[in-house]
């Protein structure tokens, strides 16, 4: 008897502590058994972490997270890294996604390899109005020297040919372009150019004068349109974006986009820099700024000068390599001192590109004159690529936040100091010095100028190396920055950038659920490996958007 009541006890005791415990609160998925950083505030690194509706619950130890949590879908990590969902600051989504319609002309090693490809790439395509491709760049040949159009003359007297170059700030086009544009010898324009050798055009046209000709080039059908995004997105999921910064759209690119995402067919979380033409500031200063999960439209992309492969960067003191040339704005210093007044008074974030130590002065001056001291306005200077010392600190005392493409330094860094030379060049790609500013950096790649891969970009922020990792003592280390400083800044930092903390850039509760896992730890990986390293899955939202083969 006395046995059979100490069982019937325990049993009611039992039932009694089933009854008392608080039953668990439903995930849609809980990850554990990882190396999760959250990139929160004191950069905590923890194992696990519960999502439900979308949004992150709570990240925190194995024990918490599965004593607190259940989940008909809980996965074991097996010690897999975890990171927040990468941003790139600085892309170019919708015209990456169009690009992969044309002739690809990406790494072409000669201008005779240029042709070729064009060449294949009509041969696949033999029914299009246009030739169009992009991403050469004279400074991988022998020569160094701009192509010319006598080839495309000769294959293509009848249909017009605009090929871009890799940093879109230089195009080479054929006779036909030339007439359709109405362009001569004598064609001239502010902030663009048109080359000219023995009194005839080149076929070569800098900035500006590029549009004269792109302005022809008929409008993508809706389809097209959709196409390109739908593909950008695949492709950027796959190597772990789950935001980008679109610099430069038009409102029927905008609206598209908006309309693809109210669909669900478009998920890729998008921040649209407008394109500042007369009829987008009317419609969007009218109508205000707007947020949701996936679509930000807050800010301006304005233009400040060309690039410093085709001399387009304005320069304080003559080009190195060419002693005539200084460089030009795109504009004059009284439109972009209007536009930022425009933008002040009707609350828009202004974003401007900025190559040249003259263009980053010129701008930064002007930002300062409406900025008036620190703020929380959050104004831009994209790319920031070449900043005299002087010129430094204004960041700092404007609260101007730097948005660089670190693959830039190492793309450009074989002929870079022969356009600014040997002391000039010190003050280009200064990513640390930046960074000192005010203790942040956004970090972007400005695809498709370069590749779209997040981690080529972290690689060259961490090491200043290419993908050969040359040069061995790596390029200007004073300026590399640390693994835990590069991966803010495609991460938290550049969500800030974006005005966008509270909804993403780390994993913490309340924010989306966006999240990548890869299959090595970036953040202990051997230094040289680190471009090599691969997505092992990517979400957006809680929702598996890519998981490798």
């Amino acid at each position: 008897m006395r046995k059979i009541a100490f069982l019937t006890g325990l049993l009611f005791l039992g039932m009694l502590l089933q009854f008392c415990s608080p039953a668990k609160e439903q995930a849609d998925l809980i990850i554990h058994n990882a190396t999760v950083y959250t990139v929160d505030e004191g950069f905590s690194i923890v194992q696990a972490f519960a999502i439900k509706d979308g949004r992150f619950l709570e990240a925190g130890s194995n024990s918490r997270i599965l004593s607190k949590y259940s989940s008909e879908n809980t996965q074991d990590l097996k010690g897999k890294a975890v990171f927040p969902g990468f941003i790139d600051a600085h892309a170019h989504f919708f015209r990456y996604g169009m690009g992969l319609q044309t002739a690809d002309l990406l790494g072409a090693e000669s201008e005779k390899e240029l042709i070729d490809r064009v060449i294949t790439h009509h041969d696949n395509n033999p029914d299009v109005t246009w030739i169009l491709g992009k991403g050469w760049d004279q400074n991988l040949w022998e020569s160094k020297e701009f192509p010319t159009k006598t080839a495309l003359d000769s294959l293509f007297p009848d249909k017009p040919v605009l090929l871009t170059r890799i940093d879109g700030h230089a195009a080479l086009v054929n006779q036909k372009a030339l007439n359709l544009a109405g362009i001569n010898a004598n064609t001239e324009m502010i902030g663009g150019k048109v080359i000219v050798e023995e009194g005839k055009p080149t076929g070569v046209l800098i900035d500006n004068a590029i549009k004269l000709v792109s302005d022809k080039v008929p409008e993508p059908s809706e389809e097209e349109a959709t196409n390109a995004l739908l593909a950008a997105q695949e492709n950027c999921f796959e190597v772990g974006l789950t935001s980008v910064v679109d610099a430069g759209l038009e409102r029927k690119t905008i609206e598209l986009i908006r309309s693809l995402q109210e669909g669900n067919r478009l998920k890729m979380r998008i921040y649209a820099m407008v394109n500042p033409s007369p009829e987008n500031m009317a419609f969007y200063f009218e109508n205000g700024t707007y947020e949701d999960d996936k679509l930000s439209i807050k800010s301006f992309k304005i233009y400040g000068d060309g690039a410093l492969g085709s001399r387009g960067a304005a320069l304080l003191k003559p080009y190195h390599d060419h002693t005539d040339n200084y460089g030009f704005l795109l504009k004059t210093a009284e439109e972009f001192d209007h536009l930022a007044s425009q933008m002040y008074e009707h609350g828009f974030q202004m974003n401007t590109h900025c190559i040249g130590d003259s263009a980053n002065r010129t701008l930064l001056d002007i930002y300062a004159k409406y900025l008036k001291g620190k703020n929380d306005l959050r104004w831009r200077i994209e790319h920031a690529q070449i900043v005299s010392k002087e010129d430094m600190p204004k960041f700092a005392q404007y609260s101007i936040i730097p948005s660089v493409q670190p693959t830039h330094a190492t793309s450009d860094m074989y002929w870079a100091d022969q356009r600014l030379g040997p002391f000039r060049i010190k003050t280009a790609y200064a990513y640390k010095d930046l960074l000192d500013q005010n203790g942040m950096i956004a970090l972007g790649s400005d695809f498709p100028v370069e590749h779209i891969n997040p981690l080529y970009g972290f690689h060259s922020a961490v090491v200043r190396k290419d993908a050969e990792n040359w040069p061995e003592g790596g390029f200007q280390t004073e300026n590399r920055i640390s693994r835990q400083q590069a991966l803010k800044g495609m991460t938290i930092w550049a969500a800030f950038a974006n005005f966008e903390e509270h909804l993403k850039g780390s994993i913490e509760s309340g924010k989306l659920a966006d999240f990548v896992i890869l299959e090595e730890d970036i953040m202990i990986a051997d230094r040289k490996d680190l471009r090599n390293i691969k997505v092992n899955s990517t979400f957006l939202g809680g929702e598996k958007v890519f998981e490798k083969n």
